[in-house]
């Protein structure tokens, strides 16, 4: 049968030699010059083993009866409650580790060297600002649909649809990443397709004036990007041209030049 009280346990003083205050069942009270610890001593497989359970006063002594429970609970079921602790304990630093800002940051971390310093400023921002407040800590396996499309609803209410389309965007990347890396098997992003309403289209009035295709292609040809992005953009170039009217030869207009300053 128990024998503390929560008064006894409260008056214990402290003390430079270590001593016990038992409660029966394996359960004491370990009282030293720095503080009280609950401890629970039991037989494990032959062997004599000790279980900390916490400290006075955050775990109280009706509490710590609980978890006196929960342990001989584990040895009627021939469970070592000193080594399901341990796996407990590796499964919340595995879950800590596999949260979805922790994923999303080595994410980051492995591509935005080859961003631009302003591109990435937006994406780490976008995501601290809009979704690691909602879905940060979770472990990134147990984020469901619903829960991705909650937070991006926040930011559509705050107006602002097409930054929601950007971080689903990113949340997308991010998933993908995780499964990649094992940290989960599907992106669930992909059920949300057509969840969000869509952004407004801005169309931009076609170039008609030859010398401003000219600049824009010197322009295009001065860029320090891959070559596929800057064939994207001549072809694009020639279509605004086209769309304006320019009358002649597209060859002729690629040998526009850009306008001479004037001589002072």
């Amino acid at each position: 049968m128990p024998t503390l009280t929560d008064t006894a346990v409260r008056n214990a003083k402290p003390s430079e030699i270590p001593y016990k205050i038992s409660d029966g069942d394996g359960l004491y009270l370990l009282v030293n010059a720095i503080g009280k610890y609950w401890r629970f001593n039991y037989r494990f497989a032959g062997k004599q083993k000790t279980l900390a359970l916490g400290v006075y006063p955050d775990l109280t002594l009706k509490a710590a009866r609980e978890k006196l429970a929960e342990a001989r609970r584990l040895l009627a079921n021939d469970v070592d409650p000193s080594m399901a602790k341990r796996v407990q304990k590796a499964a919340r630093r595995e879950a800590a580790a596999n949260s979805f800002e922790a994923v999303a940051r080595e994410w980051f971390a492995k591509h935005s060297p080859r961003w631009k310093e302003s591109h990435a400023g937006k994406i780490i921002a976008r995501l601290e600002r809009d979704v690691f407040p909602w879905m940060g800590p979770r472990p990134i396996s147990e984020i469901t649909p619903p829960e991705l499309l909650a937070a991006m609803r926040r930011i559509e209410d705050r107006g602002v649809l097409e930054t929601a389309h950007r971080a689903m965007q990113n949340c997308s990347q991010i998933f993908r990443y995780a499964v990649a890396t094992g940290r989960c098997e599907r992106d669930p992003s992909q059920d949300l397709k057509g969840a969000l309403p869509p952004t407004k289209t801005r169309h931009f009035p076609a170039i008609t004036d030859p010398q401003a295709i000219g600049v824009l292609l010197h322009a295009i040809a001065g860029y320090q990007g891959s070559a596929r992005r800057v064939g994207t953009e001549q072809g694009r170039a020639r279509s605004a041209a086209e769309k304006g009217g320019i009358k002649g030869t597209w060859r002729g207009v690629c040998r526009l030049r850009r306008p001479r300053p004037a001589s002072p």
